[in-house]
């Protein structure tokens, strides 16, 4: 048997499973105890697909079986209780297959139902009107041919995307398909344009199966709106042959405007117009121009289709013809005396009239005679023509001039004989003179200089002044005649005529003049710029007060000139008190240097030298005039100086006498940065001094406060100074460090434990030492203890295992370079009989142990070698003095007193052992 196909398997389970189900079902309910099953019982196939159908029974050995259906098979497998087969190209609306089993002289039947649907794959839009008019209502119409079933089709009409009319055809029996829908929309402006469609939808989804979708092809929807007024048309009454007139033509209430299509003519002339929609407003503008054939009265036609439909006027228009008048002269230039004829035509309907003179019938011409003078040159004639059309009046005219020759005249109004121009500004100079032809006109110097640029624009210079002769000439004849050219201009103030600066000498005469050039004459003041309304006039004696700046000022018709003029009074040398001092302090380090200002001009030159004494010689440095200039530092030397100041009206001298002094300064030799008292010496001061001239005054404080006057000195005189130097040039200080020095004193003697000691407890004595500079600390121990340590600086003695040996005096001494000071302390070991009967027997042990090993080592070799190190005590002042006198052993342990009772002021006599600590190498 072949391999079942994947579809097959999936009928085959779901057999298996109706099976079981029915079983099931049957073994409650049913009273037949034999069946036949189809699967699937109820199938939706797509058009033209395939189906696998499952026919099976209970039946243990059925006879026979088939399954019965109008379908194509494509395939049949078998068994003994069942039978599959597909089903192919399943194109009927609906099918009922039969299953069926012969057993037990029974039939046993099922029966299924297969349905078949069909995607929306064709959807169409029926075609929409070309043109709708707006409010009026149109057809939308739409086709799903073959899609079904039709029960579960739903068609949209969409505009754009927006949803019009839905339609679900819910209801319909299952075997209809395909579907219409048809429905009426009122058109409207916004649909001008906008696309159409229908939209379907097979929805299937509650047969387990999707939602299948489709849209038709979009249709576009052409609206329009056409009034049901005619057009407006603007065009003249008249209209004159060869002439351009505008014609417009305008409708309102169009939709789409810009769409409506405009037909323009004249008579049989089709225009050509331009159309421009404003809104619903459409207004069509061309240019008519008539023609000779088109003379008399025509029709100018506008029609405005929109949509399939038009709107039409009309409008009469008289089409004529009226060629200007023509005006002859017998000669358009005559010479002066001769007779001229003048005459004034137009067509056969015009009346004309010359001059004011008509003629006596339309078309005949007007005529005039005149003898030609100088007046008449340049006379324009006038001649008019009129014609009446269609009740209105034309009329048109022409004009000619007449030229007479005749020879040149130079009038004064035309060209005046005296000229007068202000200097400056580009000016056109004009002679001019009557004739025909135009005179040609020449001005020029008599003596044949300069020459007048005539007609052109150009500057007026003072050089042009003078007098010219001018000539006009013509074919006709010459005139000739003299003029005179003045040139006015502003003063002038130059160096030569009034100079920028003036020097007088005190004491001599002098004056200020000042002169200045300009047409006409100026007149001249010069005027002190300080002292307003003070005028400098006439023969001066010369003070130094008439320096200063004076401001010259020269006027005329013209215009003004100003100036200003310096005067500078020049004078000799001169010493005075305030700007050159006779006595001058000069303070050392200050960098100043002696002024020594001189009055006098030009500014003199001063040079002080010494004359006498450490000076003899020496050049005074003088500070320079300007503040701003640099100085020349340099070491004066006190004395007496002469200065001399020289200029080139003179010389002066004086004496000056220099002297010297300077500002505190204190160093490390006068007043020392580190210094050091001993407590309880008699009172001093600081040692601060400072150099100076005048000798400064020193001061010293401590954060502030001046330095207290005391009788002894204490601790608290240690700390930092501050010292201040003063004189009249300036301060100077220096910050000094004060170290007071004190004997040691054993400020504090103490055991730990402060109760007595048992034999082979631990104890330890602390001495603590004040003294500046720090003091080194000694002990001195009973004699016979052994095993005493001592601390890095001695401060500390411990003892480990204390025996009876260790009970007894222990001084404590501390020495400086100032002294020695020392307190003493007793240590008690005891304790009850057993416990010394004990530590005696372990004691005794011990010693003899140590005995015996101090005994071993002695006679060593190690020890005679000397392999181990022994300290410099004394050096290090970590030494214990071990035979020193002995106090008796007291009850109690602590220290005894104070320094009447247990200390001691100097070393005990007899102090030559000391405990040493033995460190292996």
């Amino acid at each position: 048997m072949p391999e079942p196909s994947p579809g097959l398997r999936r009928a085959l389970l779901g057999l298996l499973a109706a099976l079981g189900l029915g079983l099931l079902d049957r073994s409650a309910v049913a009273q037949d105890p034999f069946w036949a099953d189809l699967q699937p019982r109820v199938a939706l196939v797509e058009r033209g697909g395939s189906l696998w159908l499952n026919c099976s029974t209970n039946c243990p050995r059925p006879e026979r079986g088939g399954l019965e259906t109008s379908l194509r098979r494509n395939g049949t497998q078998r068994g003994l209780r069942w039978l599959a087969r597909q089903l192919v190209d399943i194109r009927e609306p609906e099918t009922q297959p039969v299953c069926f089993f012969r057993c037990a002289r029974r039939t046993l039947l099922a029966r299924g139902l297969i349905r078949t649907f069909q995607r929306p794959d064709r959807v169409e839009l029926l075609p929409l009107p070309a043109w709708q008019p707006v409010g009026e209502n149109f057809t939308l119409s739409c086709r799903v041919p073959g899609a079904g079933p039709r029960g579960s089709l739903t068609l949209t009409l969409l505009r754009g995307t927006q949803e019009l009319i839905r339609r679900s055809f819910a209801g319909e029996p299952p075997r209809a398909r395909g579907a219409v829908f048809t429905a009426t929309v009122l058109a409207r402006r916004e649909d001008h344009r906008a696309n159409f469609s229908c939209h379907a939808e097979l929805d299937l989804r509650p047969h387990g199966l999707g939602l299948f979708e489709n849209s038709s092809a979009p249709r576009e929807l052409r609206t329009f709106a056409l009034p049901p007024s005619t057009p407006r048309l603007a065009a003249p009454r008249l209209l004159e042959v060869g002439f351009e007139k505008p014609v417009s033509c305008a409708l309102d209430g169009l939709f789409p405007a810009s769409e409506a299509r405009v037909y323009l003519a004249l008579g049989d002339q089709r225009l050509s117009p331009d159309v421009t929609p404003e809104g619903d407003t459409l207004i069509a503008t061309a240019t008519a121009t008539a023609s000779t054939e088109q003379e008399g009265a025509t029709q100018l036609v506008c029609n405005v289709t929109l949509g399939g439909e038009s709107r039409e006027t009309w409008k009469n228009l008289t089409i004529y013809s009226f060629p200007p008048p023509l005006l002859t002269l017998s000669e358009p230039s005559v010479p002066e005396g001769k007779t001229v004829t003048v005459t004034c035509a137009a067509g056969a309907q015009a009346l004309v009239t010359l001059e004011g003179i008509p003629a006596v019938v339309p078309g005949q011409p007007a005529q005039l005679q005149l003898k030609a003078t100088e007046n008449d040159d340049r006379r324009s004639f006038f001649c008019d023509a009129t014609l009446e059309v269609d009740g209105e009046t034309l009329s048109k005219n022409q004009s000619a001039e007449l030229r007479v020759l005749y020879s040149p005249r130079l009038d004064d109004s035309d060209c005046p004989k005296s000229w007068t121009w202000p200097e400056g500004p580009e000016q056109t100079l004009h002679c001019e003179a009557r004739g025909n032809p135009e005179p040609l006109v020449h001005c020029a110097r008599p003596d044949g200089g300069a020459v007048l640029a005539l007609g052109l624009l150009g500057p007026i210079t003072r050089a042009l002044a003078g007098n010219y002769r001018c000539r006009a000439t013509n074919v006709q004849g010459e005139a000739v005649k003299d003029v005179t050219l003045t040139v006015e201009y502003a003063p002038v103030l130059d160096s030569v005529g009034c100079p920028e600066h003036i020097t007088w000498l005190e004491g001599t005469e002098a004056s200020l003049s000042c002169v200045a050039h300009g047409v006409p004459p100026p007149n001249v003041s010069c005027v002190r710029s300080e002292e307003a309304g003070v005028i400098l006039e006439g023969l001066l004696h010369v003070a130094r007060e008439h320096a200063g700046i004076y401001r010259c000022e020269a006027t005329n018709p013209q215009g003004s000139a100003t100036k200003n003029v310096v005067v500078t009074v020049e004078y000799g040398p001169n010493f005075e008190e305030l700007s050159c001092p006779s006595n001058w302090t000069w303070v050392e380090g200050s960098g100043q240097l002696f002024s020594c200002e001189v009055d006098g001009k030009p500014e003199p030159n001063v040079e002080c030298i010494g004359s006498g004494g450490a000076s003899e010689g020496v050049l005074l440095p003088l500070a320079p005039p300007d503040p701003r200039a640099p100085g020349t530092r340099s070491d004066m030397a006190p004395g007496v100086y002469i200065c001399n100041a020289t200029n080139r009206h003179g010389s002066m001298v004086k004496t000056i006498v220099v002297s010297a002094e300077s500002p505190p300064q204190m160093d490390e030799s006068t007043c020392p940065s580190h210094q050091t008292w001993l407590e309880g010496a008699e009172a001093t001061t600081l040692a601060c001094n400072a150099r100076g001239h005048p000798y400064p005054g020193v001061r010293c404080y401590r954060e502030g406060v001046p330095w207290p006057e005391r009788q002894r000195v204490s601790r608290e005189d240690a700390g930092t100074y501050r010292c201040v130097a003063t004189n009249a040039h300036g301060t100077d200080s220096r910050t000094i460090t004060v170290g007071v020095e004190y004997q040691p004193v054993v400020a504090e003697l103490a055991a730990s434990p402060p109760g007595g000691v048992r034999p082979g407890g631990n104890f330890t004595l602390t001495c603590r030492a004040e003294a500046w500079p720090p003091a080194q600390i000694s002990w001195r121990a009973p004699p016979g203890a052994l095993n005493i340590g001592l601390s890095s600086n001695n401060s500390t003695l411990s003892v480990a295992g204390a025996m009876g040996s260790h009970g007894g005096e222990y001084e404590c001494a501390a020495t400086n370079a100032h002294g020695r000071h020392a307190r003493r302390i007793t240590v008690h070991v005891a304790g009850p009989w057993l416990w010394v009967a004990v530590g005696g027997a372990a004691g005794g042990a011990a010693l003899l142990a140590a005995g015996a090993g101090l005994a071993f080592y002695v006679q060593s070799t190690a020890c005679k070698k000397g392999e181990y190190n022994v300290q410099e005590a004394e050096s290090s002042g970590e030494a214990v003095c071990l035979n020193g006198a002995g106090g008796g052993a007291g009850g109690t342990s602590g220290a005894e007193g104070g320094p009447e009772e247990g200390d001691t002021a100097e070393s005990p006599a007899g102090c030559e052992v000391f405990a040493i600590q033995l460190t292996s190498t």
